[in-house]
């Protein structure tokens, strides 16, 4: 070990070149100190800590073999870009992660020259990469573009869209399959079988053996050592290469994600090959932490947590547990529902339906489109779907909502959890373009609770609701703690809630953003003006005469929302004012039109003005006009 070695390697690498300086033997070194930092760091801030501690060796390897920014690295999903950024002069600010002003949870392209793609959805690594190996052939250029995408990756259909579309564009353009059996959840589906069973065929026996011997002449002895392991453990090394081929990819594999030497050879061969390449890698999510082998799940990303034995903090049930018990209730009186979920039941907290009613439960992947329309199907045949997505991630199924949910008036029952901020997770991730995107497709039913238990009942009417297809949007994390009544009630649709009747100023907030009105009513109150505090529960169809109603009456009306303005609740406030001709003016607190940063709530809030006091800062104006 050379004498710089005193210093930790990490503490050496200002950028990808620095890796120059690091022996090839002494990389297994700088990838535990690597693991120590995330997993200490991470502790403190939460974060995408399983994917990260999977990806460590391969991203050492990457950089090591290829020469960043000019060489393009795209992860599918970027969550586990961690190492990455440390491993591109971020490892000094990888405590700021998913803080407000700190380091994106993502790779971000306006965060660093090295992160040339930005995403946090997946099944976007191939398609743009192959955007990229297109766009370099026609500049004549000369550099590599590298996709990483995990084996769920797989299950998406722009994946496979672009593979069936990349022999026929480039002829160099290198793929790496991150196999961990693991998106959020454990993966399920055809492919995923299809990477973990094996194939007893003898017509395979010929291809299986030269397959091997070209991986030990790609990635050493060792490797096809662990190729034949893995086949023994029900790894298959010749039916992905059956798959891939026949899309026209040269497959290399599978070799053992964490043995650098191996990563490093194929990496150096794959970068001279004239044709599409695929190099199959198998990687433990989740390791050298435990914990996080121990429960690969809730270590996918989570908040901070307790570094000796990876507890969290307790809390109150949030919405989306409450979500879940909830529909599993319902569902054991109610045999005709069923829940569908694109492989995020922890996410969704539908773990509870898949452990106590299995068989009406579906996790189709990570593939929200077929998701929607396997939930219309089931809605033809008398069933009553219950879909859990969310908000950001439901915007990939739009089309199916339109076009067969909405068009053939199917009761499927959109649940779209993280409706609103979704705070350290950032732009990708808030839920704050629904109410935009779902407001005008005809027939669609949509609402938002202020209150826990005003939630449950509205999950009870979705359950009886047979007109249509019908959602709810509902926050990410806590409520305000009311309590549940011991039986739901049934909501009539359309009809909003009444708090209060006033006079002076009309508040009209939207799901939990109720806590700012009535902090604004109170200080309204305070200085001596009527108020009247309207729930409208309803985000389509309005409660247009109540509303009216109480507008006409007052001298200003205000509207709240955890929503984009843009095209948001307060909008449609607005357009019911112009028809109904009530010329009372309309203030309105929520997002700009903006992607909004990373950060928490509170800050965001305050940042943008979604507080009380800006609210009142905008009514009293019209109010001293009097």
């Amino acid at each position: 070990m050379s004498d710089s070695s005193k210093t930790p390697f990490l503490d050496q690498i200002q950028g990808p070149a620095d890796l120059d300086n690091i022996p090839n033997e002494d990389l297994p070194v700088l990838a535990e100190e690597i693991r120590s930092t995330l997993i200490n760091s991470l502790s403190n801030t939460g974060g995408h800590l399983g994917p990260n501690l999977g990806v460590v060796e391969l991203s050492i390897a990457l950089h090591k073999v290829f020469s960043s920014p000019e060489d393009k690295f795209l992860f599918d999903v970027s969550h586990q870009g961690y190492v990455h950024k440390m491993l591109t002069g971020r490892a000094k600010e990888i405590g700021t992660i998913r803080q407000y002003e700190g380091l994106n949870g993502f790779l971000l392209r306006t965060e660093s020259e090295h992160d040339c793609y930005g995403a946090g959805h997946a099944g976007t690594a191939v398609s743009a990469a192959l955007g990229m190996c297109s766009a370099r052939d026609l500049k004549e250029e000369d550099h590599h573009v590298v996709a990483v995408a995990g084996d769920a990756a797989f299950t998406c259909g722009p994946t496979l869209e672009a593979l069936n579309n990349i022999a026929a564009t480039t002829d160099r353009c290198i793929v790496v399959l991150n196999d961990n059996e693991w998106s959020i959840d454990k993966n399920v589906g055809a492919l995923a079988k299809y990477f973990n069973t094996l194939q007893t065929s003898p017509a395979y026996n010929g291809i299986r053996a030269k397959t091997a011997s070209l991986v030990e002449k790609v990635a050493g002895p060792s490797a096809r050592k662990f190729a034949h392991k893995i086949e023994r453990n029900a790894k298959n090394m010749i039916l992905p290469n059956v798959l891939f081929e026949k899309f026209g990819l040269r497959y290399y594999g599978p070799i053992d994600g964490h043995d650098l030497p191996s990563l490093i050879k194929s990496l150096e061969h794959l970068k001279e090959q004239d044709e599409p390449v695929i190099l199959h890698i198998i990687t433990e999510k989740g390791r050298g932490y435990q914990p996080a082998l121990d429960k690969p799940g809730k270590f996918h990303g989570l908040g901070p947590y307790n570094v000796e034995d990876g507890s969290t903090a307790a809390g109150a049930p949030t919405f989306s547990e409450l979500f879940g018990r909830a529909l599993t209730n319902f569902a054991k009186e109610d045999k005709t529902i069923t829940a569908i979920t694109a492989a995020m039941p922890g996410g969704t907290k539908l773990e509870t339906f898949k452990e106590e009613i299995p068989g009406r439960y579906f996790d189709v992947g990570i593939a929200e489109e077929h998701a929607a329309l396997f939930a219309c199907g089931h809605a033809t045949q008398g069933l009553k779907p219950f879909l859990a997505i969310y908000s950001t991630f439901m915007q990939r199924a739009y089309d199916m909502i339109i076009h067969d949910m909405a068009l053939q008036n199917l009761p499927v029952r959109l649940c779209m959890d993280r409706g609103g901020l979704s705070g350290d997770d950032g732009p990708t991730h808030h839920g704050l373009f629904d109410i935009g995107y779902l407001r005008h497709v005809p027939g669609l039913v949509h609402m938002q609770p202020k209150d826990e238990d005003e939630f449950i009942d509205m999950l009870w009417t979705m359950a009886n609701y047979e007109d249509g297809p019908i959602a709810i949007r509902y926050p990410r994390g806590n409520g305000p703690g009311t309590a549940i009544k011991d039986h739901p009630e049934l909501l009539t649709i359309g009809e909003a809630e009444v708090i209060q009747e006033g006079t002076d100023v009309c508040l009209i907030p939207l799901g939990t953003m109720m806590e700012l009105a009535l902090e604004a009513k109170e200080t309204l109150e305070s200085k001596g003006y009527s108020v009247t505090l309207i729930n409208p529960r309803w985000i389509k169809p309005l409660d247009t005469r109540t509303i009216a109603k109480f507008a006409s009456k007052a001298t200003v009306v205000c509207t709240f929302e955890d929503h984009v303005l843009f095209n948001g609740f307060g909008l449609s406030i607005i357009e019911i004012l112009h028809d109904e001709v009530i010329n009372t003016p309309v203030e309105r607190i929520g997002w700009p039109d903006a992607f909004v940063e990373h950060g928490k709530p509170e800050i965001l809030r305050k940042k943008h003005g979604l507080t009380a006091g800006n609210a009142v800062e905008k009514i009293l104006p019209h109010l001293l006009k009097k």
